[in-house]
């Protein structure tokens, strides 16, 4: 990134919300039940984003979501803020038409300056990808946060729903895990410059390239993983008929965040999740208890997670390669129903 960093100690100032858990997001949502036809995407499968069809040939493709800061770089902040919310259009395969500012203001910690580079950040991001940004609303808060609700649109055709693998498939990821470990690690003073930059980078990229990408190849399913970690979102994608077979060697992760998810550097929402999934995952005795946290680690703006046919996979990450920062990988396959809804060896 050209910005130069500004490191004002401005996360630890902001501080940072716990998230809720699957768990008790799925309890939230279970009595809510779409009331219209046209919704052709809505709470049932625990999906990215809305979808609502206008017509035959364009539908609307709808989320929200917003963060507490992550780095101590406003700009920075804000990039990284609104690439997480633009995320959920691109897992669906849609199209970015405009965005609303979602701010939450801590004015006792943070200057107008800083709120004015943060809202720079989130357009130029929103301007990359094509999208118009139409304004929003802000509030007084005692924590920081940030981020956009996003309108898209799709063809109804080209949903790419979170459900729809099938066996035979292979999944790809497209950005590394250990997102929610190395913040954390931010929070704390542990990170050198070169690394904290390292994880703004991957932040702030947007998954709107590999989800264009993704439309010439034979894509059945996508999703993107955020707070629920790897797993966890691999979980929301299982249908009646399928496992997923995880390879725990060839899942790319920042490679310092290992031995500070060993030293116990790990963020709440990551424990929240491993304990969620335990009763969902069959382990192999071979991966370790630091891998088992990694791969749950709740991420901030994290990749794809592609179900795709397995010819196609290869060229694929080989059009990745630049944009994903040579981490995109094959990470495992779909496999037909198992004992167990997610196998990780």
């Amino acid at each position: 990134m050209n910005n130069e960093y500004k490191l004002t100690k401005f996360v630890q100032a902001a501080g940072c919300a716990a998230k809720m858990g699957p768990g008790d997001l799925k309890q939230a949502l279970c009595h809510l039940k779409a009331n219209s036809e046209q919704v052709l995407v809505g709470f049932d499968t625990s999906d990215d984003a809305g979808v609502y069809q206008l017509s035959p040939d364009l539908a609307l493709v709808q989320t929200v979501d917003f963060i507490t800061p992550v780095i101590d770089d406003p700009y920075i902040y804000g990039q990284i803020a609104a690439a997480n919310s633009l995320s959920d259009v691109f897992a669906m395969g849609g199209e970015v038409k405009t965005a609303l500012n979602i701010v939450g203001f801590d004015s006792k910690n943070v200057s107008k300056e800083a709120l004015a580079e943060i809202l720079k950040g989130g357009f130029d991001k929103v301007k990359e990808c094509g999208g118009s940004l139409l304004g929003g609303h802000t509030i007084g808060s005692p924590e920081m946060y940030y981020g956009l609700s996003v309108t898209g649109v799709i063809n109804p055709k080209d949903v790419k729903r979170n459900n729809g693998a099938r066996a035979g498939d292979v999944l790809v990821l497209t950005k590394p895990l250990g997102m929610g470990v190395l913040t954390t690690a931010i929070k704390r003073d542990l990170l050198e410059l070169p690394l904290i930059k390292h994880c703004a980078d991957i932040m702030a990229s947007l998954n709107y390239l590999p989800s264009r990408i993704m439309k010439k190849y034979r894509v059945n399913s996508c999703t993107d993983i955020t707070g629920f970690g790897f797993l966890g979102h691999a979980f929301e994608c299982i249908n009646e008929n399928i496992s997923f077979s995880i390879n725990s060697r060839n899942v790319p992760f920042v490679k310092e965040a290992y031995e500070l998810c060993k030293a116990q550097v790990v963020p709440g929402g990551s424990k929240r999740n491993q304990k969620f999934l335990e009763d969902k995952v069959s382990y192999s005795s071979s991966v370790d208890e630091t891998l088992r946290t990694i791969l749950c680690d709740a991420q901030t703006s994290g990749g794809l997670l592609i179900a795709i046919n397995k010819d196609d996979a290869k060229e694929y990450i080989k059009e990745l390669e630049e944009l994903s920062f040579g981490y995109a990988k094959i990470v495992g396959e779909v496999i037909p129903k198992s004992s167990s809804p997610i196998i990780v060896c």
